[in-house]
């Protein structure tokens, strides 16, 4: 199965493969935490910002990356 958004496509909007890693999975935190919580209305967390035919959080944040929907900010202590 190959997967989709290319990694390649992907490193288009980021500036190292380290910060794509650790940019989807800090997204896709906030994605898990989000559909956690989503009954107990405490809305901390913000909602997919793509369609995806994909139920898995990490997906979904790579789909949010290769659509430039993310943004981040890389600090001296890690990223935002």
């Amino acid at each position: 199965m190959l997967m989709k958004p290319k990694i390649d496509d992907l490193l288009e909007n980021t500036d190292s493969r380290f910060t794509l890693a650790i940019a989807a999975a800090k997204r896709a935190r906030q994605i898990n935490n989000y559909y956690r919580h989503l009954g107990e209305g405490l809305g901390q967390e913000v909602a997919p910002q793509v369609q995806s035919a994909s139920n898995k959080p990490l997906t979904v944040a790579l789909e949010e990356i290769a659509q430039d929907k993310l943004e981040y900010e890389r600090t001296a202590e890690g990223i935002k």
